[in-house]
């Protein structure tokens, strides 16, 4: 099975945190190391988005880091960014967001085992859409998503009614990941301050 490109978006303004959760520390690494690492087990090559003059820890060489000079318009844009900055032979593309210390690589893996000939693939769980744990078609998204932003239609559920789209639900996720703590995002201290003792790190957050 060919390995996917990946796509992190990083450049949120983090208002809810108080801090960029990119630079983060989540043990021995920085939030936004710890997901490329964990991404990068099963695909690769991985674009980061970030901000206009966003700081950003050190990274592995093979990681390009791309600027959204548009801020404000949600993961439509960041997923534009991002998709535009693979190389046009990566077929499928996973895109996640960086605050999820918990990824696991297999949730990508059996993202890819389904896909088939689908555009994109995404989760629902509870009857919520997560874009940022989904896998994507290359050629056939990219299209779609720069019509959606000329129409100034942001929501990534938008995608679902002009292309092929497979939602997978928690049960079938479940299955590589029973605890669902792909989706385990950090938006707060609080949130941050569990994670890291959940992890099995001192917390000083």
């Amino acid at each position: 099975m060919t390995r996917p490109g990946g796509i992190i978006l990083c450049g949120g303004r983090s208002r809810r945190m108080g801090q960029p959760k990119a630079l983060l520390p989540f043990g021995p690494e920085l939030m936004l190391q710890r997901v490329v690492r964990l991404l990068g087990e099963v695909a690769g090559p991985i674009v980061v988005v970030a901000a206009p003059e966003q700081d950003l820890p050190d990274l592995p060489g093979s990681v390009r880091v791309v600027r959204d000079e548009i801020s404000d318009r949600g993961p439509l844009q960041g997923l534009a960014a991002g998709l535009e900055a693979l190389p046009a032979e990566v077929e499928l593309a996973y895109a996640t967001a960086t605050d999820v210390p918990f990824l696991q690589p297999a949730w990508v893996t059996c993202l890819m085992e389904r896909i088939g000939n689908h555009d994109l693939i995404i989760p629902e769980i509870d009857g919520y859409l997560h874009p940022l744990a989904a896998l994507y078609n290359q050629r056939k998204v990219l299209p779609a998503v720069r019509r959606l932003l000329a129409e100034n239609r942001l929501r990534p559920v938008f995608l679902l009614e002009c292309l092929n789209g497979l939602r997978v639900d928690a049960a079938t996720m479940a299955g590589v990941d029973p605890p669902l703590l792909t989706l385990r995002n950090l938006n707060t201290p609080e949130d941050y301050r569990l994670a890291l003792v959940d992890a099995g790190f001192s917390s000083n957050a």
